[in-house]
């Protein structure tokens, strides 16, 4: 059992996009390992591999019983039918119940690879598809507050400023009010 850290809101690796996994060998099965691990601790439901510091296409999951991982996943969105059941929408990398209504598709199918390279495919919908895109905008370099709307974004970055885990290790943040993703840096 390896847990490793999971890493915060601020972190350059959470806004990089991370690189396809070429070699299926016993490092990506450790990887895998320790992302289960960390995910089970956190008691979460999913963890891509950038929140432990890994710039690598990889994700775990475990969702209504469902528990797996993908390499290389390729999300399709078969239709425009979002969830509209009001969820609130939360990550590992912002801690301390900071939650937002988010806009997700309804369905969602994930195409990738196993641990061995062999060809697997996961369907959600619902929570699962929440998760699934959830999972691979960490491996885009986004993260689900980039999907706010505007009054939510504001909200979050009002809250934000009440953390005492990010307070306590930025000296500023800035962020550009014309950007519409709302992209945060630090300088």
């Amino acid at each position: 059992m390896s847990i490793q850290p999971v890493r915060l809101y601020g972190d350059p690796v959470l806004r990089t996009r991370a690189a396809e996994v070429t070699e299926f060998d016993e490092r990506l099965r450790r990887l895998i390992q320790d992302l289960h691990d960390t995910l089970d601790d956190q008691r979460g439901a999913g963890l891509a591999a950038p929140q432990i510091g890994v710039g690598l296409r990889v994700f775990v999951y475990h969702v209504e019983g469902r528990r797996g991982h993908m390499v290389n996943p390729v999300l399709e969105l078969p239709d425009e039918e979002t969830q509209d059941d009001g969820a609130l929408e939360g990550c590992l990398s912002l801690p301390d119940g900071l939650h937002y209504p988010c806009a997700r598709r309804r369905r969602a199918i994930a195409r990738g690879r196993d641990l061995r390279g062999e060809p697997i495919e996961i369907r959600g919908e619902g929570f699962m598809a929440r998760c699934l895109q959830h999972e691979t905008d960490h491996l885009d370099g986004r993260l689900f507050i980039d999907r706010l709307d505007a009054e939510h974004r504001t909200e979050f970055l009002a809250d934000l400023e009440h953390q005492t885990w990010y307070t306590a290790h930025r000296t500023s943040v800035h962020t550009d009010r014309d950007d519409s993703k709302g992209v945060f840096f630090k300088s």
